[in-house]
């Protein structure tokens, strides 16, 4: 056997190993909830072609365990540790190669499932460890695509060794060794449908920002209280291009607005429950 035909034999050896990885290439959904009974059934039915569907849930008062367990067996029940840490913990039962992240809310398009499987099953280089996926976000039942919001890419797509969330408290943060690239189709994800569970949202989120902005500053002053949020509604609607969607377009970019002050204000409570003034000092 001549030294030319050794060579084709290991580069076809090697063609049938890429094959075969590429074909027993596997892929785990996590879902993480808490009192989602209105969101997780259309959420789990979109994660349907998934190897492993995971839910873990931080001790719901609803039915969201309950319809959560018609779709998968995997349903794990803990207290609520932080959004990065449930994530975490939700990644390490997995036993798939590739990891997808999504949250109750949101759904995979049909065009985003055959967009992953077609490139998960073409084969991925060893060194690109993650996908950006945009997101289309629909407020009060229609996708806003000014106000900065879209394409809103999320890293959520990673294989299972290559990252870990960050433990902040608001806007987690996935870290990634490796190189990541930009899927095309999107996911949906039904923020807002409501005025209402907008204005529940915006006082959660601003307690968890208000604790986020004080580990980063220790004052807040008169014109963060006057001026921030009036920045906020001009960049959202008027330089991200929020008024081509309309009435829906205010209403952004005034709770834009709004979600600033009310985070400025309670981290402004905050310092003043530890006794600090407005601009940080004590005050006796």
């Amino acid at each position: 056997m001549t030294v030319l035909s050794l060579r084709a034999g290991e580069a076809r050896k090697e063609d049938l190993q890429q094959r075969g990885s590429r074909a027993t290439m596997t892929i785990a959904a996590v879902v993480i909830t808490k009192n989602e009974e209105r969101n997780i059934r259309a959420c789990l039915e979109s994660l349907q072609w998934v190897d492993e569907l995971i839910v873990v849930d931080a001790e719901s008062a609803d039915r969201t365990v309950e319809i959560a367990r018609q779709y998968t067996p995997r349903v794990f029940i803990r207290p609520w540790p932080g959004y990065g840490p449930q994530k975490n913990f939700g990644i390490d039962q997995a036993s798939a190669e590739w990891v997808l992240i999504v949250d109750a809310d949101e759904r995979v398009t049909e065009p985003l499932r055959e967009e992953i499987q077609a490139r998960l099953s073409a084969g991925v280089p060893p060194d690109l460890t993650g996908f950006e996926i945009p997101r289309r976000n629909f407020f009060y039942g229609r996708w806003i695509r000014g106000g900065g919001i879209y394409p809103d890419y999320q890293l959520r797509l990673l294989r299972k060794t290559a990252g870990r969330y960050d433990e902040v408290l608001l806007h987690e943060h996935l870290r990634l060794r490796g190189r990541t690239e930009r899927l095309v189709s999107p996911l949906d994800h039904d923020s807002i449908p409501s005025v209402q569970d907008h204005v529940k949202k915006m006082m959660r989120y601003t307690t968890l920002g208000a604790q986020e902005k004080l580990k980063v500053r220790s004052s807040v002053t008169a014109l963060d209280l006057a001026v921030s949020h009036l920045m906020t509604i001009i960049r959202t609607y008027v330089l991200r291009g929020g008024y081509r969607d309309g009435v829906r377009g205010v209403l952004v970019a005034l709770f834009a607005g709004m979600h600033t002050f009310v985070k400025y204000a309670k981290a402004y409570e905050i310092l003043q429950a530890r006794g600090m003034g407005c601009e940080g000092r004590k005050s006796y």
